[in-house]
């Protein structure tokens, strides 16, 4: 399993410690530090669609230009995403060919345990 963060992001914080309380054997990679490349991004794309990766709630969002907010598009977002790996919604998790998007603990109970 692969957890894909913001090491200081608190959601990604309490995903963190949550796999470490259940045994929940993982790799952390994180966007600032490690990077982010078209690749992974296409592959979550694909996944669960730019939508859900795009955090529309968060300072980063915020921040972009009204009509940039306004005509968004899948390749819009793409490119917004890989220039700014802080807009991605936190954290996302790679286990095996599943990739799912953001944090809540009842979930991955159900999920990982």
């Amino acid at each position: 399993m692969k957890l894909y963060g913001i090491k200081n992001c608190d959601t990604v914080k309490k995903a963190r410690k949550w796999l470490d309380e259940h045994g929940v054997d993982y790799q952390f990679h994180d966007f600032k530090k490690d990077g982010l490349d078209d690749e992974m991004l296409s592959r979550w794309e694909t996944a669960v669609g730019w939508e859900s990766l795009l955090n529309r709630r968060g300072t980063t969002w915020r921040k972009l230009p009204e009509e940039v907010r306004d005509t968004i598009s899948a390749q819009s977002a793409h490119a917004i995403m890989l220039d700014n790996p802080s807009i991605i919604k936190r954290p996302v998790v790679e286990n095996g060919e599943e990739v799912r998007v953001g944090f809540s603990a009842d979930e991955w109970a159900a999920w990982l345990t």
